[in-house]
């Protein structure tokens, strides 16, 4: 059994969904992904002031990946 160098990754996730997404997009699309757009933005630069980053999202959704919690 040869020995393989195990490489690890300590990391904190950061997961979020919007409350009442779908009944906001029901009454009101377009102002509806026009909020979403705007919040993601201040996500991603709190994001980046916390040496985070964003990997995923989808609809309503953000994950992102911090290298600690401090």
């Amino acid at each position: 059994m040869t020995k393989e160098k195990i490489e690890r990754k300590i990391a904190v996730i950061f997961a979020t969904d919007v409350v009442g997404y779908s009944k906001h997009m029901e009454a009101n699309e377009s102002e509806t992904i026009h909020n979403l757009r705007a919040c993601e933005a201040i996500l991603i630069k709190l994001f980046e002031k916390y040496e985070g980053r964003l990997f995923n999202t989808g609809g309503d959704s953000f994950l992102a990946e911090f290298p600690s919690a401090f």
